[in-house]
């Protein structure tokens, strides 16, 4: 299942300090970012990927998400 979200996540630092995170809390996920697109894409890859919570990990580290449909 992949799920895709609308961030402000500005630049490659940002990205990978969002990735390591992420990955510590869902270690088999597949995570990137789209910093080239207009809305910073992140897009994630795994099994079972409940974006609620991918919100509100990512909101906790002082960044804004939004689930794209």
């Amino acid at each position: 299942m992949i799920e895709v979200f609308k961030t402000n996540i500005q630049n490659i630092k940002e990205a990978y300090f969002v990735i390591s995170q992420l990955l510590k809390r869902f270690p088999d996920y597949k995570i990137n970012f789209d910093l080239e697109d207009c809305d910073n894409i992140l897009r994630i890859d795994g099994a079972v990927v409940h974006p609620q919570i991918i919100v509100e990990c990512i909101t906790a580290l002082g960044y804004e998400c939004a689930e794209l449909t």
